[in-house]
């Protein structure tokens, strides 16, 4: 087998993938679905022939799709399912979350390989290989081997406890600190009052505070740390001023919708802008939605225009973003989505700042 091939596939029918993309998106609920269930019931044999039937058609639709990667990826699993089913492996943890991460980060490849991005992020090699590797493994092994190879491919080990909401314990404040502690307190109830109109956003605020200051804090600490707790405050206050069909639309945005959203860091820029001492605050906001490829909105800035207080703020804002995206999936799962969506982006966010981001989100696991 060509590994290198498969991993870096040339698409040749574009519309075949298109069909494989659409099956796997209604397959892979079915296999989360299963796995939660198998969590609870671990000999239920209905249970554990619909999660093997499952990843059998993914293998089958991959097949007729001529997706070499899908097979690739389906196959290993379907031999340690029939293991399972066999009852020659016990169903545990590590596997339930090697067979999320595997269904995962097919779907992450089939997506990018239908909006020509790059797979090189995505550990497929390491993947593949694992998993061929873990369909022979020995029953004393397997869940060794499981949490080996989440950790190769994620970066992180494969136990993830709930991302803390508390931020930072702060250091004792200079008098120019002081002095702005009434504007961040008022800031904070903006906030507050923007998480407020969904249920969703439950301790938003917080857990954006949390990461943004300990990144910062991991990369050396260019940005003053008050400045960047005002901009965490205040850098989706615009979306108050939009209708709220556009921001809390689920599915695809029409070309007016997403003309309207870009209007959303200027508005809370514009009010810091005018406050005395939040300048560097009303900079982050402004640019929190640039990108270094100059891809960005609102003004298409490239890389070196853009300041470091943004450059944070716009990793840890798509990563709530997409955690919040995949909650239903489960905390785990929504988790190594999230940081695996964040690595996976080449051109969205300054490299710089991805490192410090993961020495923060693996220190946050490990705790």
């Amino acid at each position: 087998m060509d590994i290198r091939a498969i991993i870096a596939p040339t698409i040749q029918d574009r519309e075949a993938l298109n069909e494989f993309a659409e099956a796997l998106t209604d397959r892979a609920p079915e296999i989360e679905r299963d796995v939660a269930r198998l969590r609870k019931s671990r000999t239920d044999r209905e249970i554990i022939a619909g999660l093997f039937r499952a990843v059998h058609n993914i293998k089958g639709d991959a097949s007729l799709c001529k997706f070499e990667l899908g097979i690739a990826i389906a196959h290993p699993i379907e031999t340690m399912m029939a293991r399972f089913r066999e009852g020659e492996i016990p169903f545990s943890e590590p596997l339930a979350e090697m067979i999320l991460l595997a269904v995962d980060r097919l779907e992450l490849a089939t997506n990018a390989l239908l909006a020509n991005k790059s797979l090189d992020n995505l550990q497929l090699e390491v993947l593949i290989q694992g998993i061929e590797a873990l369909a022979q493994e020995s029953t004393e092994r397997i869940d060794l081997a499981c949490a080996e190879l989440i950790e190769a491919v994620t970066g992180f080990p494969p136990v993830i406890p709930d991302i803390s909401s508390r931020p930072p314990r702060p250091g004792t404040p200079n008098p120019e600190q002081k002095a702005a502690s009434s504007d961040l307190q008022f800031f904070r109830s903006l906030a507050l009052q923007f998480e407020s109109r969904s249920p969703l956003f439950k301790g938003r605020t917080m857990r954006i505070l949390r990461l943004a200051l300990e990144t910062n804090k991991a990369g050396a600490s260019p940005v003053d740390p008050t400045q960047l707790e005002a901009a965490v405050y205040l850098h989706d206050l615009g979306m108050m001023f939009l209708p709220e069909s556009i921001w809390l639309k689920v599915g695809k945005m029409s070309p007016d919708d997403k003309l309207t959203l870009k209007n959303h860091p200027g508005f809370a820029a514009g009010i810091l802008e005018r406050i005395p001492y939040w300048t560097s605050a009303a900079e982050m906001v402004a640019q929190h939605h640039e990108m270094p490829d100059g891809g960005g909105y609102p003004k298409g800035l490239c890389d070196t225009e853009i300041c470091a207080g943004a450059k944070i703020l716009a990793i840890i804002d798509a990563f709530e973003a997409v955690m919040l995206k995949h909650i239903h999936r489960g905390k785990n799962r929504s988790v190594l989505r999230a940081i695996a969506e964040i690595n996976a982006c080449d051109n969205q966010f300054s490299p710089e700042w991805i490192g410090p981001f993961n020495t923060v989100i693996r220190k946050t696991i490990e705790n």
